[in-house]
């Protein structure tokens, strides 16, 4: 193994030995680097003042320099905002259009707002309407409103993207792992390496994207003394079609898996397109999202209506289980120490199936959800033949709604066999009040979310959001 973090910063190789292993990419920029046009605002990757982009091999991915640890970086090249245009020289026309629609107030946040379009037009994004929104939703703007940086955006659709000129990667000659002060950072590149690190080690923190785990650093103050970092295990970075199913490596950011299970589940597509931000999806995995056991994490609720299973690693032994059946209570998962989540295993619909799901938050974008509701409804002629109905935020875990589904299975799929279910729901959930939600809140949204994805298969129009003309 070898102890020096290597990389590229705005075109210039950096060696960092022996780096503190919980050290931000954020930190390091202001303090040791000067690049201080990467602003710090919320330190938990929510405001995208801090937004970095990265090049490893797959396109060009905005991340939150604020939740990255620099080992996490090591073989790539990274650019800031001061990479796009010399202290004296013209402006990148990214920044150009900013000035021109006067997208600029107080400034503070005008980096992260460049680089997120930045890398949007690095990777040739569409400048539609829906498309611009989702690349700003992780920049937040204070004082200037955002009518103006969205017209930035749309005149970037008739300039063509401008490549950094020095962007080749840094191939790592070995595995990276190093100790500084008693505290140890791990970053192997086969799952065979993890999982004997692990084994060896099961009290480290496993880190994958860090918009979670990274919070313990910058939000608690915590230094965990030992961090194995997952992102350099090319095997869990892949999805494979094997024909009734979609296997998912645990590696894989919401970003990557978007196309692949938005083709299949359009709605567990667009429920990925508000989780988080570009951002995070750039950096966040779904198999983080599960092993975590959120009780409102977004990704469990779909992935049990629709009957996923996991692949869990402990050194050479593998165990397949239910997703579902992998949360035992708040907090507690059916994971033994130095074991670890390795593969989501999802089925592909079948016929005669309707599978449907829901988020409800304060806010549409970038928001953690109050209630989020999956529908998995087959049906044979004009009954139901079985229902898998899960929900989170309804109780400790992500948990099926197993009375409800009682009460749909072998009736007709009708408005009255809907709300006998909705009913039924009663005897599945007491949900909490908190922060986000009343029990009460919580208890109505959870029926009327069923009753949704009831009327939407019939075809009934149930898009609040959407607006429409009145006549008269």
């Amino acid at each position: 193994m070898r102890d020096t973090v290597r990389f590229r910063l705005n075109g210039m190789l950096h060696e960092v030995s022996n780096p503190d292993p919980t050290l931000t990419v954020l930190r390091w920029l202001r303090t040791q680097a000067r690049q201080t046009g990467t602003k710090e605002g919320c330190a938990e990757g929510d405001c995208g003042a801090c937004t970095v982009v990265l090049h490893d091999g797959e396109g060009y991915r905005a991340l939150n320099a604020c939740i990255l640890f620099l080992p996490m970086i090591d073989g790539t090249s990274l650019f800031t905002v001061e990479s796009l245009s010399p202290p004296d020289g013209p402006l990148h026309p990214v920044q150009q259009a900013m000035v021109d629609t006067n997208g600029s107030q107080c400034g503070f946040c005008t980096p992260g707002f460049v680089m997120s379009l930045y890398a949007h037009h690095l990777n040739e994004g569409a400048v539609d309407e829906q498309t611009i929104r989702d690349t700003l939703a992780g920049n937040l703007c204070r004082c200037t409103g955002y009518g103006p940086i969205i017209e930035a955006a749309r005149r970037m659709k008739d300039v063509a993207p401008i490549e950094p000129e020095d962007r080749p990667l840094v191939p790592p000659e070995s595995d990276l792992g190093f100790w500084r002060d008693g505290r140890v950072f791990f970053a192997p590149t086969t799952t065979r390496k993890l999982a004997n690190l692990y084994e060896q080690y099961p009290d480290a923190m496993l880190i994958a994207g860090g918009t979670d785990a990274a919070l313990r650093v910058t939000k608690r103050l915590e230094q965990p003394s030992k961090v194995i970092s997952v992102a350099s295990v090319a095997e869990l970075k892949q999805i494979r079609d094997t024909g009734t199913t979609l296997e998912i490596g645990a590696g894989v950011t919401y970003s990557q898996a978007f196309d692949a299970i938005a083709k299949l589940h359009p709605d567990f597509g667009e429920l990925l397109r508000r989780l988080g931000s570009v951002q995070v999806r750039n950096a966040g995995t779904i198999g983080g999202n599960i092993a975590n056991g959120s009780p409102i994490g977004d990704s469990p609720p779909p992935l049990i209506a629709l009957g996923a299973e996991i692949v869990l690693r402990k050194g050479d032994v593998r165990r397949r289980i239910a997703l579902e059946d992998f949360y035992i209570a708040y907090g507690k998962q059916d994971r033994a120490p130095g074991e670890f989540v390795e593969t989501i295993i999802a089925p592909k619909p079948a016929a005669n199936t309707s599978f449907h799901a829901y988020k409800l938050s304060k806010r549409f974008d970038q928001d953690i959800s109050a209630v989020c509701g999956a529908f998995h409804i087959v049906r044979n002629g004009g009954a139901v033949q079985s229902a898998r109905i899960a929900y989170g935020g309804m109780a400790g875990t992500p948990k099926r709604a197993r009375a409800a589904e009682a009460a749909l299975a072998g009736k007709p799929w009708s408005e009255t066999t809907v709300r006998a279910a909705m009913a039924a729901l009663d005897a599945d959930f007491i949900p909490l009040t908190d922060m986000r939600a009343s029990a009460d809140y919580r208890q109505r949204a959870a029926k009327n979310l069923l009753l949704r994805a009831f009327t939407e298969g019939a075809g009934g129009a149930t898009r609040v959001l959407a607006l429409e003309p009145v006549n008269g």
